[in-house]
């Protein structure tokens, strides 16, 4: 019997992309399987990589700055699986700092196999860590493991949520004749008195699902826009606000960075 040459390609497309396809599922989620989560980000000044020192930026209000010191404390992540399921990972914490590639790429550890759509996260150190015995806080707690570049306020016993340091020609000179610029954003509500809360929560759809398995540990990637820092729920204007370290004057700080996260892209591999 003399088979059509058409029928056999045929055949051979089909069997390729139906192997293609069934290549492409991943595996079952299986119980008590866990992997871990990369939470990669991605500092940027509008669509410019952040490069500290003299790289010259524009806010919305055509103000010039450079940045010296970018750093913020990332805790209290939940994930969402797709039927809703939230997973909660309270006792991991990081602090991104720009000034070290090594922290931007932090990996949330032991996360359940499991297909996620959606991300939450606190930017800040929540009021029951900030309240706790000194003696107990290790690795980016240890207050004493910043060196000079110091994340922890003695004077009013809290950590800085979110530290963002410059220069700009619009700023005043100061005694040396240079022109920074200082926001340091904390106050997690007080312990025992009521105090500034600038504790603030970023929840974010993933636009996709990050599917974790035991062979597949995704990365989540986000940008992060400092312009939205400077014009987002309140004008920020350098020659207006060139200093901020007082709590009780950092609300709106805090209300405009919490909308500099985006969800990018992500990977599943």
């Amino acid at each position: 019997m003399k088979i059509n040459p058409f029928f056999l390609l045929l055949f051979a497309f089909c069997t390729t992309v139906f192997t293609s396809c069934k290549n492409e599922e991943p595996e079952p989620a299986g119980d008590g399987d866990t992997n871990n989560l990369t939470l990669e980000f991605d500092n940027r000044v509008g669509a410019q990589k952040l490069v500290l020192g003299t790289t010259p930026y524009k806010n919305d209000f055509g103000e010039e700055f450079s940045v010296t010191t970018l750093n913020y404390f990332i805790s209290n992540v939940s994930l969402k699986k797709t039927d809703g399921t939230v997973v909660k990972f309270p006792d991991q914490y990081f602090l991104i700092r720009q000034v070290d590639s090594n922290t931007w790429e932090p990996e949330l550890k032991n996360v359940p196999a499991g297909d996620y759509s959606e991300v939450s996260f606190m930017v800040g150190v929540d009021s029951l860590r900030s309240a706790s015995p000194i003696a107990g806080r290790t690795g980016v707690l240890d207050t004493y493991a910043y060196g000079e570049d110091n994340m922890w306020w003695g004077w009013n016993s809290g950590y800085i949520f979110f530290k963002f340091e410059g220069t700009s020609p619009v700023v005043p000179a100061n005694g040396a004749g240079l022109r920074p610029f200082q926001y340091h954003v904390g106050g997690y509500g007080g312990y025992t008195n009521r105090a500034p809360n600038n504790i603030r929560t970023v929840t974010l759809p993933l636009n996709g699902t990050a599917t974790v398995r035991k062979s597949i540990s995704p990365t989540i990637h986000f940008v992060v826009n400092l312009q939205k820092f400077f014009n987002s729920t309140t004008a920020l204007k350098l020659q207006e606000t060139k200093s901020v370290h007082d709590p009780s004057a950092a609300a709106p700080l805090a209300n405009n960075y919490v909308n500099m996260f985006t969800v990018d892209h992500i990977h599943n591999d």
